[in-house]
């Protein structure tokens, strides 16, 4: 449109600043277009990873058959995680009242289609029904209220759901000390391990996972979950792996942070999980589009995630999990108060970007 109008040789001279200024405003916008997007590649993401699951975080509303999530997951991705609805308060928003609409709704979505599913989470501060979070009763009645609400979900979905985050962010951002949750109130410092155990008991067979965000960079809260891992591992408590959940950008963390947590959690002898894998693009909030430098960093910085990720012993291998499909849809910006955020492998028409090559090229 903008070549079209700027070609024609009768516009008026009154209206030139106002028509140049919509002009670019557009090639601004194909600009931005031409940098996200490319071809769609020749080798899904699940055919390229060949010793762990290519991983999505999904929501219920969006696995419809034959739309556009449904079509790119089935040929992107073997594994799904609930972005929220396979937390507490969706699952037992009151005492005793149990809503499995949604959490069946993905679980059932991911049999239907030969999908791994990662539980995520069981045990989250964030999530606390408000009926949990001032409750009334004993801490022994507490503690048999959480114990109940682990074994009801972990039996519901046994050998349907293949993993779970027992303990989402349980370790306080400073100090290295557990975060006082309600959880550690009525509980006690080792409610962690008690949960661990009251899932182990409830499923034999699934994998229990601890989760957190700022493993590579936060060096007391890192500190912390390997002392709580070697602590439970010396009593006999169940963990099976450790998520870490990648919400990074694409300056920091550098790569030889994330490779010495990375070897970290590999000397523990864990399985790890890259559990919420996005890349942010704009985190000075110094950009109004996606440039193509900050595209190819991007890109840059995903490939060298998988990278480090694909190159551990594969017997501590178990997902790389995308935190969402298109950037528009991602958690960041309404968390962040930001739209001015491109964080995924697809731009907000479901486009591949050159981040989604640069998952790829991590792999070779």
């Amino acid at each position: 449109m903008s070549k079209t109008i700027l070609n024609k040789s009768i516009l008026n001279i009154l209206f030139f600043t106002v028509i140049f200024t919509s002009c670019s405003k557009e090639e601004e916008t194909l600009q931005e277009e031409n940098i996200i997007n490319i071809t769609e590649p020749k080798t899904p993401l699940k055919e390229a990873t060949k010793t762990f699951f290519a991983g999505m975080a999904v929501r219920a509303n969006r696995l419809e058959d034959g739309s556009e999530y449904d079509k790119i997951i089935k040929r992107e991705y073997e594994s799904i995680t609930a972005e929220y609805e396979m937390k507490m308060n969706v699952i037992l928003p009151s005492k005793g009242n149990y809503n499995w609409s949604n959490a069946d709704k993905i679980v059932d979505y991911a049999i239907a289609n030969g999908l791994n599913v990662h539980g995520h989470a069981l045990i989250w501060h964030e999530s606390t029904p408000e009926w949990l979070e001032n409750y009334s009763g004993t801490d022994e009645e507490f503690e048999q209220e959480i114990k109940e609400y682990i074994s009801t979900v972990l039996e519901r979905y046994r050998e349907k759901v293949t993993s779970w985050d027992v303990i989402n962010e349980g370790v306080n951002n400073s100090g290295g000390t557990l975060r006082n949750t309600v959880f550690r109130q009525r509980m006690g410092d080792d409610y962690m391990a008690k949960c661990l155990q009251f899932a182990r008991d409830a499923d034999p067979n699934v994998m229990l996972f601890y989760n957190d965000y700022g493993m590579c960079t936060n060096i007391s809260k890192q500190n912390k979950v390997f002392d709580l891992v070697a602590d439970w591992k010396n009593r006999n408590i169940p963990i099976d792996g450790i998520g870490y959940q990648m919400h990074i950008s694409y300056l920091k963390p550098i790569r030889q942070q994330i490779q010495i947590a990375t070897d970290r959690a590999i000397a523990s002898e864990l399985l790890l999980h890259y559990s919420e894998l996005d890349i942010r693009t704009n985190p000075n909030n110094d950009i109004t589009v996606l440039s193509e430098e900050r595209a190819i960093a991007q890109k840059l910085k995903y490939k060298e995630v998988v990278q480090i990720y694909n190159s551990i012993p594969t017997t501590n291998q178990y997902a790389l999990t995308i935190w969402g499909m298109k950037d528009d849809d991602s958690w960041l910006l309404p968390h962040h108060n930001n739209d001015n955020e491109w964080p995924l492998l697809y731009d907000k028409s479901f486009d591949f970007k050159k981040a989604h090559t640069g998952f790829l090229e991590g792999l070779n």
